[in-house]
């Protein structure tokens, strides 16, 4: 029985390895080949060794893309920012200069997290002075990082910091502070919350003032908080301080003498410039309205504007001595050369040259004294309208002003091809050509120096400018003693004497115009001139635009103001009297030049 047992258990393991069943069973046979088996076998062995493979080649031979993959999901380069460069007069006073503020904000996931007291929400709206309603809002955002208020001051942040709020962030910036407000506003201008320079000189001088800004890698988890300081990247490069040709006390003097002039004359605006004569630096630059660089919260564009470069005019009389200087220039005529004005009118072509009074035969001194439209039209009939358009075109008129200052109009001098007789004798006494304050005053250089022009400068300059001769120096001395005239109680301006100081200069009263056609109530008056004669240093011109009253000419509103911005200029200045004359005397009714 035991050899029976033993022997069928042989022949079960021979009938297996020649692949027949184990059993009588179906379910425990062997269906399968054996090499299938080894496929299989081989099959997963291969595809293990092409994962383990591929692990040691991107992990080890080519792992710079993971790497890099990796960092971007913890690595961030933060901005550092540059510290602006400050802004000073030319006697070294602060004008402009950029404080370290915070910016402060949330990380809305903690702030949900752990919400904050309704107490404590109502205190964080106080001191970030805005409506409760809108900071619920921010801090309920869908966002994970919102801005809450830019630029805080570091007192306001201190008390935000004591409210312990979770998710509160504040971060370091800057914020531009401006000491003499609204008195140099349109000569320095203001930069916005990124501190980019947005107006007047930080626009001009963004890119020096600006700096280069630097940058470190810092590793930031989830929420955007930073957990390690990696290193510096690159330095942070301040900007570059800036030395403006203004004078802090001659602004303030200008500021005050337009706005009062503003305000007791009823007008719309009023501008004023002043400008050295030995070096062409611009010493004032002022505007009314205006605006506090400070705080813009309610900025319009009637205070944004900076009517002393931007805003052209017809400058009336005030033009008038170029047209006699290049008669005199050319030796058309000579200073007591006379011209019969007649009866105060006179036609050209047609049209109608008036006077606002009649002078018969005057000389031409006294063509520029009485400020007659038709002795400067005669003048006119002397030479071409080439030879006039070249005049005008040489004392920068017509043309984009070099200035370095955003804005700066070219004005309007029509090409002299064009010219119509009646138009000539129209720009002969300043009608029918437009130009901003800044470049009548600068074109009254020839007249205060010896027929020469110099560029003109907003910041201080160290080296004496070379000049352009225009007019020759002859020329120059005899119209100076023709704009002193003006201002003897003979002229259209006697209101612009200065007791002890000889003044020169001319008024103008230039109708505006309005849907084409000149208006018989809205007027420009100016006034340009230069102090002391005896050596001028200042040229100060002055612009009084719409005045709502009985007097609207140039003598009567522009060339007071004149004189109580140059007596105070040169009195600030320390400028030596150049006359004894103490007593003024204005007649009970000035002469009016004119238009």
């Amino acid at each position: 029985m035991r050899s029976t047992a033993s022997s069928s258990r042989s022949n079960s393991r021979v009938a297996a390895s020649k692949g027949v069943a184990f059993s009588k069973s179906p379910v425990l046979a062997v269906r399968l080949p054996d090499w299938r088996s080894r496929v299989v076998l081989f099959v997963l062995f291969a595809a293990f060794a092409a994962l383990a493979g591929r692990a040691v080649w991107v992990q080890v031979a080519d792992n710079k893309f993971l790497q890099e993959q990796g960092a971007n999901r913890y690595m961030r380069t933060q901005e550092l920012p540059a510290t602006r460069g400050k802004i000073f007069d030319r006697n070294g006073m602060v004008l402009a200069s950029s404080l370290p503020v915070k910016s402060v904000s949330i990380f809305t996931e903690d702030y949900k997290a752990n919400p904050a007291s309704p107490e404590k929400v109502r205190e964080l709206a106080r001191l970030l002075e805005m409506p409760e309603a809108e900071l619920q809002k921010k801090l309920n955002s869908n966002r994970s990082y919102v801005y809450l208020k830019r630029q805080v001051e570091m007192d306001v942040v201190a008390q935000i910091e004591k409210l312990d709020i979770d998710g509160i962030d504040t971060r370091k910036e800057y914020k531009r502070f401006y000491p003499q407000g609204e008195v140099m506003a349109h000569m320095v201008g203001f930069t916005n919350v990124e501190d980019v320079g947005q107006e007047a000189m930080e626009l001009a001088q963004q890119k020096s003032l600006a700096g280069q800004p630097g940058s470190r890698r810092v590793i930031k988890d989830r929420l955007g908080r930073i957990v390690e300081d990696v290193g510096m990247s690159h330095e942070p490069h301040d900007g570059k301080d800036l030395t403006l040709s203004v004078d802090s006390k001659l602004q303030y003097i200008a500021f005050n003498s337009i706005k009062n002039a503003v305000e007791k004359f009823h007008a719309k605006a009023g501008a004023a410039v002043v400008l050295d004569v030995h070096t062409g630096e611009v010493l004032a630059l002022a505007n009314w309205p205006t605006y506090n660089p400070n705080n813009r919260a309610h900025l319009t564009g009637e205070q944004l504007r900076n009517r002393v470069i931007t805003d052209t005019f017809e400058p009336g009389s005030t033009f008038k001595p170029f047209t006699v200087a290049l008669g005199l220039d050319k030796g058309l005529i000579t200073p007591k050369t006379m011209i019969d004005t007649g009866n105060g009118r006179f036609m050209v072509t047609g049209k109608v040259i008036r006077d606002t009074h009649p002078h018969g035969v005057i000389d031409i001194g006294t063509i520029i004294q009485k400020s007659s439209n038709i002795g400067t039209t005669k003048i006119s009939q002397m030479m071409s309208a080439q030879e006039m358009w070249e005049m005008f075109t040489k004392v920068g008129l017509g043309q984009a002003p070099r200035f370095g200052f955003p804005g700066a109009v070219a004005g309007r001098v029509r090409p002299y091809k064009s010219w119509r007789p009646v138009e000539q004798a129209n720009m002969s006494f300043g009608q029918g050509i437009s130009m901003s304050l800044l470049q009548l005053a600068r074109a009254y250089m020839i007249f205060a120096r010896d027929g020469d022009m110099i560029p003109l400068s907003f910041q201080k300059i160290t080296e004496k400018p070379v000049g352009q001769q225009i007019i020759s120096p002859k020329t120059a001395a005899q119209m100076r003693v023709m704009l002193e005239s003006v201002v003897s109680p003979e002229g259209t301006a006697p209101q612009a004497q200065i007791a002890g100081y000889r003044v020169g200069g001319k008024t103008g009263t230039a109708q505006k115009v309005i849907d084409g056609r000149y208006s018989q109530t809205h007027y420009v008056g100016n006034f340009a001139g230069m102090v002391p004669m005896s050596n001028p240093r200042f040229i100060i011109a002055v612009m009084i635009d719409d005045v709502s009253g009985l007097y609207h000419t140039g003598g009567a509103v522009a060339a007071p103001t004149f004189a109580t911005l140059a007596a105070n200029a040169l009195r600030a200045a320390n400028v030596p009297p150049d006359s004894t004359v103490t007593d003024i005397i204005i007649p009970e009714h000035p002469f009016e030049e004119s238009n």
